[in-house]
C-alpha cells in the first residue's frame, strides 16, 4: 500500500467517525481535538515502547504496539488531511533538508574523522 492508498482509506475511517460522532454527539471533534488525541496515542505509544523495552508492564504486548503505531500513523494522516497539507511532499523535503544538513556534518571521504 502505498501513502495515498492509506491517506484514501484514513480519509474513509475519519469520515465514518464524524459520521459517528454526529450522530452520537451531535457534533465531529475540531482540528484541536484531533491534535488531542494525538497526543494521547503518543503516550499511549510511549507506555508500549517501554513496554517491549521490559521498563514497565504493559498488557496487550506486541499486538497492542503495532496497534498504537497504527493509531498514530493514521492520526497523522488525518491531520495533514484536516490541515490540507500534501504529506508526501512535506516528506520528502524534509528528508532531503535532514540529508543535507547531517552529511555537511559528517566527514567527506578520505578526510580524517
Amino acid at each position: 500500500m502505498n501513502l495515498e492508498e492509506l491517506r484514501q482509506q484514513a480519509v474513509r475511517i475519519h469520515d465514518l467517525y464524524d459520521e459517528m460522532n454526529r450522530y452520537e454527539r451531535g457534533r465531529v471533534w475540531t482540528r484541536e481535538e484531533f491534535m488531542l488525541g494525538f497526543a494521547g496515542d503518543v503516550g499511549d505509544l510511549a507506555k508500549l515502547v517501554m513496554g517491549e523495552e521490559g521498563a514497565r508492564e504493559v498488557p496487550g504486548g506486541r499486538a497492542a504496539l503495532e496497534h498504537e503505531l497504527a493509531d498514530c500513523l493514521w492520526s497523522v494522516l488525518i491531520l495533514a488531511h484536516r490541515y490540507d497539507v500534501d504529506l508526501e511532499a512535506a516528506f520528502r523535503r524534509t528528508m532531503t533538508e535532514l540529508d543535507v544538513a547531517i552529511s555537511a556534518r559528517l566527514p567527506k571521504a578520505g578526510e580524517p574523522s
